[in-house]
């Protein structure tokens, strides 16, 4: 799964001007790969292999997208079943599940490592695994934590979820590890696109809160360049937070360590709505949250912190 910030991409500029050399040619020892995609984050991953020195073959639905690596030394099969077929180690890097089964359909993939990199719900992930087990095929799923200029730099913290065969990701972590870290989330095949949504859907709750900020100030005199410094350390101050959740979440006991009560905090609320309106603010990204705050403070305890509002949201 390929979405990330764009601030990653300030990381990697900052940190190294030519990521990879697809020069190298050293070979020996390393395992082929088979590569079926080559959009941004595939021609990524492509160039990230031939740099290490795996033998890769490449196969595009269009394939135009494929004649710089074949002239940086990658092999270009004419079809995806002849892109399966020379190698064990297949990666699919595609547009969506769907894309998947279409470029897949009738290929033999008896004893082939699958591992899916395609953006794809927990659900999906689990249904693919399943059917690519039922044609002989061992398989991987991978949530891509990182946009194509940090793949193949270290530096930029990129990495992978890996789900599903432990066998298939112990023996080939090193070659998955070429382009990003990787992190194995568990042998449950969905495991890696629901860390990767939960991670994710964080971030889009981040900038929720980022959006409304920058809306209170934008009518004022206040340089929004100047502001964002303070916003950023104050959200980065704010990220350790989510350990203590996470112990009140194992715990059960959403009380302990708590330092804003949640009365208090529900009692603050109104502040925050009329000061939107006050600068011509729509509150609707912040009403719902404080909507769960007010409902989980007349079921629990004001002494709580947060975390119940996580009840109020699991079905």
């Amino acid at each position: 799964m390929t979405s990330l910030v764009a601030m990653a991409q300030t990381t990697v500029e900052n940190t190294v001007e030519n990521p990879v050399d697809s020069t190298v040619e050293n070979t020996a020892g390393k395992t082929p790969v088979t590569l079926l995609g080559l959009g941004a984050m595939g021609t990524a991953l492509a160039r990230a292999w031939r740099a290490a020195g795996h033998p890769l073959t490449v196969w595009n639905r269009t394939p135009a997208r494929a004649a710089a690596l074949a002239a940086e030394g990658a092999q270009v099969a004419d079809t995806a079943a002849e892109a399966v077929a020379a190698n064990t180690l297949i990666v699919v890097c595609l547009l969506d599940d769907a894309s998947v089964a279409d470029a897949l359909n009738g290929i033999d993939l008896t004893g082939k490592d699958l591992v899916n990199l395609t953006t794809g719900n927990p659900a999906q992930a689990r249904d693919r695994a399943a059917w690519a087990r039922e044609r002989g095929a061992r398989y991987l799923d991978g949530g891509i934590m990182a946009v194509p200029p940090m793949i193949g730099v270290p530096e930029a913290g990129g990495y992978v979820f890996y789900s599903g065969s432990r066998d298939l990701f112990e023996q080939h972590h090193k070659t998955l590890g070429v382009p990003a870290g990787t992190h194995y989330t568990g042998e449950d095949d969905g495991f890696a696109a629901l860390h990767d949504v939960a991670l994710l859907s964080a971030m889009y709750g981040m900038f929720a809160g980022a959006a409304h900020a920058f809306a209170l100030i934008r009518k004022e005199d206040i340089d929004p360049t100047a502001f964002a410094p303070l916003l950023a350390d104050w959200l980065v101050a704010m990220a350790p937070a989510v350990h203590q959740t996470a112990d009140q979440l194992r715990s059960g006991d959403y009380t302990k360590g708590v330092v804003s009560r949640l009365a208090m905090q529900v009692a603050g609320t109104p502040t925050f709505l009329s000061t939107a309106e006050q600068q011509g603010v729509s509150p609707e990204l912040l009403s719902p949250y404080f909507a769960l705050m007010r409902r989980r403070l007349a079921e629990g305890s004001g002494e709580e912190d947060l975390t119940g509002v996580i009840d109020l949201l699991v079905r």
